[in-house]
Parts: structure tokens; C-alpha cells; sequence
């Protein structure tokens, strides 16, 4: 068989149409295959990315509450600390001031019924009253009894009582 020029140009043609073919369709399969593997990678890095993302984000939740909440707690004892050392507080000085006035008016009593009872011996003693000065006795009497007192008390007139 006799081959010519356009033969030969036409079977290399063919040829390169051939290889070209070939080579766009092992492109196209390679492309295709590192498009899923690109595919594949992406989708797992993604998946990737959102757990590492629910984990960080569960991590920081659980922090957040914990740095709000010991703040809250130690807010509320101290709350509760102050109001219940204050009710304590008020209590016993409501107990320790009614208490005081209680005392009070029972010493007001008691110097009331002093000064009756006092009042009754100046009655029922005419007045007299009794000293005792460095061994010697001493009768006071009411101002006015006496005219010319022989002692004076007190800068009130007396009668000196025997030591006998």
C-alpha cells in the first residue's frame, strides 16, 4: 500500500484527534475524581470545623455560666449575710432597749416609793434627823425649834446626845 503525504497527514490527524480525546477524557476523569476528593475533604473539614465549633462553643457556655453564676452566688450570700446580721442586730437592740425601759420605770418606781416612805419618817419623826460626826452624836432638829441652838449641823441647829 502506497501511503502519500495527506495519508500520513491525516493519520497523524486522527492519531492526535485520538490522544487529544484520550487525554481530555483522562483530564475530565481526573478533574472529575479530584473534584470528590476536594469534595470529600471540604465536606470532613467542615464537619470538622462545626464539631470542633459545638465544642468550643459548649466550652465557653459552660464557662459563662460558671463566671456569672459564682458571682451570683457570693452576691446573694453577701445579701443574705447583711440582712441577717441586720435582722440580728435590730433584734437584740429592740430586746436591749426595751429591756433598759423596763428598768427604768421600775427604778422610777422604786425612788417613787423611796420618797414616800421618806416623806412618811419626816412626818412621823417631826423632822428630827440623826448624825454621827468624827464619835459624836447629834440630834438635827427643824429650823425654828430652837432659838438659840447650842450646835449647828449641816448649818442647821442641834442637840448634842451624851456617849453614854
Amino acid at each position: 500500500m502506497i501511503s502519500n503525504a495527506n495519508d500520513l497527514m491525516e493519520r497523524l490527524r486522527k492519531k492526535l484527534e485520538t490522544e487529544r480525546r484520550e487525554i481530555e477524557e483522562l483530564t475530565a476523569d481526573e478533574l472529575e475524581r479530584l473534584a470528590g476528593n476536594s469534595r470529600r475533604a471540604v465536606s470532613y473539614a467542615l464537619r470538622t470545623i462545626r464539631r470542633d465549633t459545638e465544642v468550643a462553643t459548649g466550652r465557653m457556655r459552660e464557662l459563662l455560666m460558671k463566671g456569672w453564676m459564682r458571682p451570683l452566688i457570693v452576691g446573694l450570700s453577701l445579701s443574705l449575710g447583711t440582712f441577717g446580721g441586720s435582722w440580728a442586730t435590730m433584734r437584740w437592740l429592740s430586746r436591749s432597749i426595751h429591756t433598759r425601759i423596763e428598768a427604768r420605770a421600775e427604778l422610777g418606781r422604786d425612788i417613787e416609793d423611796a420618797r414616800r416612805t421618806l416623806a412618811q419618817l419626816e412626818v412621823d419623826t417631826w423632822g428630827l434627823v440623826f448624825h454621827e460626826i468624827k464619835g459624836e452624836r447629834f440630834v438635827v432638829v427643824p429650823d425654828g425649834v430652837l432659838d438659840r441652838p447650842p450646835w449647828r449641823v449641816d448649818d442647821r441647829p442641834a442637840l448634842k446626845l451624851s456617849n453614854e
